[in-house]
C-alpha cells in the first residue's frame, strides 16, 4: 500500500488539489487526512466536502483542533487559532459540522498510527516541535501494540525522528526551508527500518510556515517502508486572493504568500 500523508489543510483547496493530485501520479492508493481541514483559508465549505467524498471512497481521517473549534468556536477569540473559528462554523452546512464533529483523535491501522498532535495526550493539542516533545510521543507510542511508524500534523513543518530497540533517540531528517537557505529535499526517499519506532511530522498542505509557500505532503510504502517528504507547487496567489475576496484578516492571505 502507498499511503499519501496530507494535514493542517486550513480551508486551502487549492493545496489540497495539487497536494491529492501529486500523491495520485506517484501511485498513491490510500490517503490519510490528519487533521485541521479548516480554519485560516477562504474555502471550508468546499475542503469539507471534498474530504467527505475522500471518506466515502475509504480514506482515514482524524480530527485536528481547528476542527474542534469550528464545530464549537469559543465565544471569544483569545488566539490566532480563534479568530477564524466563528466565521468558518457560519459557513459550514449542519451535516458538514457533524462530520468534523464524529472525527476521530487518532486511528491505528496495522503498524501506522494517525494522531494530529501529541501521542502522549492528544487531546491537549501538544505540538511536537522539538526533540523532548517527540521523545514523549515516542516513548507513548511504545506502549500501543504493533504500531511502529506515527503521523502527526499540527506543526506546519516536515521532520523525522527515530527512537531505536536499543532506545537511542534522533533527528533524522528536517528536509524543510531553514534560516532562509532556501535548502529543501524534494522527494528523498527515507527506509524506516520495521523494529525501531518513527515519528514524522508531515507539514502543512495549506498553511506551509517554513518560508517555502509549497504545500508540503508525504508519501509512506507499507511494504517496503520507504518515506518520502514533497513540496508541491500550487496556486498560492489564488488562495491567497481568496481570504482577501472572503473578507477575512489580509494577515491570513500574506501567510500564504510568504510561507510563514
Amino acid at each position: 500500500m502507498k499511503l499519501a500523508l496530507l494535514s493542517d489543510i486550513h480551508a486551502n483547496l487549492q493545496g489540497l488539489e495539487a497536494c491529492l493530485e501529486h500523491a495520485r501520479v506517484r501511485g498513491a492508493n490510500q490517503i490519510a487526512i490528519l487533521g485541521d481541514l479548516v480554519g485560516y483559508g477562504a474555502d471550508p465549505s468546499a475542503v469539507v466536502d471534498r474530504v467527505m467524498g475522500l471518506a466515502r471512497n475509504g480514506a482515514w481521517l482524524i480530527k485536528g483542533n481547528h476542527d474542534d473549534m469550528a464545530v464549537n468556536p469559543p465565544a471569544v477569540a483569545r488566539t490566532l487559532g480563534d479568530s477564524t473559528a466563528a466565521w468558518t462554523h457560519a459557513q459550514l452546512s449542519t451535516p458538514q459540522r457533524a462530520f468534523l464533529a464524529q472525527l476521530p483523535m487518532t486511528a491505528q491501522h496495522g503498524s501506522v498510527y494517525l494522531v494530529h498532535a501529541s501521542v502522549d495526550d492528544p487531546a491537549q493539542w501538544r505540538y511536537v516541535y522539538e526533540l523532548e516533545a517527540a521523545l514523549d510521543s515516542l516513548e507513548a507510542l511504545t506502549q500501543i501494540d504493533a504500531a511502529r511508524q506515527v503521523f502527526v500534523g499540527h506543526v506546519h513543518q516536515q521532520t523525522l525522528y527515530r527512537r531505536s530497540r536499543t532506545a537511542d533517540f534522533e533527528l533524522v531528517d528536517l528536509p524543510a526551508f531553514q534560516d532562509g537557505s532556501r535548502r529543501v529535499h524534494r522527494g528523498r526517499v527515507q527506509m524506516l527500518d520495521a523494529h525501531s519506532h518513527w515519528l514524522a511530522t508531515i507539514g502543512s498542505a495549506g498553511q506551509p510556515r517554513d518560508g517555502n509557500p509549497q504545500a508540503m505532503y508525504a508519501l509512506f510504502d507499507t511494504a517496503t517502508f520507504a518515506f518520502e517528504f514533497h513540496r508541491v507547487d500550487y496556486d498560492y496567489l489564488e488562495a491567497a486572493a481568496a481570504i482577501r475576496r472572503a473578507g477575512l484578516p489580509a494577515w491570513l492571505a500574506q501567510r500564504l504568500e510568504l510561507g510563514r
